[in-house]
C-alpha cells in the first residue's frame, strides 16, 4: 500500500505550544484499538496487527498512568509517529497547550447506567474496594451518584467534552459506545476522517474498513488470548477490560430505585445541553 502521511502529535511539543501538533486521543479500550489500527494500517497488515498479541492499553499508552508515571521527563520523541495517547483527565484539566491548539481529541462515553455496572465490575475484578456483596454495591453506587471518583464526577467529565465538541467539532470528536455497537463501520470511517487518515476508495473496495472493524470489535478483542490472561503493571487484569460489551446490561443489575436516581441526575446535569442517551 502507498504510505499515507497524516497528522502527528507529540505531547512534548504540545506543552511547548507547537502549532504543528494535530491530535491527541482520549479513548477507552475499543477506541485505542480503532485509532491504533487506523493510523497504522499501512504499517501492519490486519493478520499481523500488534493487537493480536498486545492489549490495546500497551499500544496506546496513558499519559498519566504510563508515560509520566514511569519517567518525570520522558523523551516523547522516541515514541514512533503518529503519536497517539490516552488519558482519563477532564477537559478542563488538560493543559492549555492541548485545549487551545490544533491537537485533536476523540472522546468516548456510554450510557451512565451501563457505565456504573461496567465500572463496578472493573473495580471488583481488580480487587479495588470490598468484596462483591450488596453492601459494597450500595456504597459504590452512592459514591458514583455523588461524583466521588478518582478523576472527579463522571457527569462533569461527559459534559466537559460534550460542550467542547459543540464549540469546536473539528477539534473534539464526541462518540457514544452505543453508536459504535450499532454501526461500527460508519464510526470507523468517521474516526479516520477526523484523525486525518481517511480511507481511499481503493481501501474501501478492498474491504479494509470492515477488516479493521472486525479486528477491533468487542467480540474479536475479548476472544484474543492476550486479553484473557496477564495484566498491566502487575495490577490491572487484561480480562477486566472485556466483560460483556452489551448495551442495556444495566437492566440485569440495577434496582428500580437505582435507575430512578441515576435518571434524575442525568435529567438535572444534562438539562439544556442537548446531550441524550438511549435508555
Amino acid at each position: 500500500m502507498e504510505k499515507k502521511e497524516g497528522p502527528e502529535c507529540s505531547f512534548a511539543e504540545v506543552l511547548d505550544n507547537s502549532s504543528n501538533d494535530k491530535f491527541q486521543e482520549l479513548l477507552q479500550t475499543l477506541e485505542q484499538a480503532l485509532t491504533f489500527s487506523i493510523a497504522n494500517r499501512n504499517v501492519f497488515p490486519i493478520d499481523q496487527s500488534p493487537l493480536l498479541t498486545s492489549n490495546p492499553h500497551m499500544l496506546v499508552p496513558f499519559l498519566e498512568l504510563s508515560i509520566y508515571w514511569e519517567q518525570e521527563n520522558p523523551d516523547l520523541e522516541n515514541i514512533p509517529s503518529p503519536r497517539i495517547f490516552s488519558t482519563h483527565m477532564h477537559f478542563k484539566m488538560l493543559p492549555v497547550s492541548i485545549r487551545e491548539t490544533d491537537c485533536r481529541i476523540i472522546y468516548i462515553c456510554r450510557n451512565p447506567l451501563d457505565q456504573f455496572v461496567s465500572y463496578l465490575h472493573f473495580l471488583f475484578q481488580n480487587k479495588v474496594g470490598k468484596n462483591v456483596d450488596q453492601v459494597a454495591v450500595d456504597e459504590a453506587f452512592d459514591m458514583y451518584c455523588q461524583g466521588i471518583n478518582a478523576y472527579g464526577p463522571f457527569w462533569d467529565d461527559i459534559l466537559g467534552y460534550w460542550k467542547a465538541h459543540l464549540e469546536n467539532p473539528g477539534k473534539v470528536l464526541f462518540l457514544k459506545y452505543e453508536d459504535l455497537k450499532e454501526d461500527i463501520t460508519s464510526q470507523v470511517k468517521k474516526i479516520a476522517e477526523f484523525m486525518g487518515f481517511p480511507f481511499s476508495p481503493e481501501e474501501e473496495e478492498q474491504g479494509l474498513i470492515d477488516q479493521i472493524s472486525g479486528l477491533c470489535s468487542f467480540e474479536s478483542l475479548s476472544n484474543l488470548a492476550i486479553n484473557k490472561t496477564g495484566n498491566i503493571n502487575g495490577i490491572v487484569k487484561n480480562s477486566s477490560f472485556f466483560r460483556k460489551g452489551r448495551v442495556g446490561d444495566w437492566t440485569n443489575y440495577l434496582t428500580p430505585a437505582m435507575v430512578e436516581r441515576i435518571k434524575k441526575i442525568m435529567d438535572s446535569k444534562f438539562k439544556g445541553s442537548g446531550l441524550m442517551f438511549k435508555t
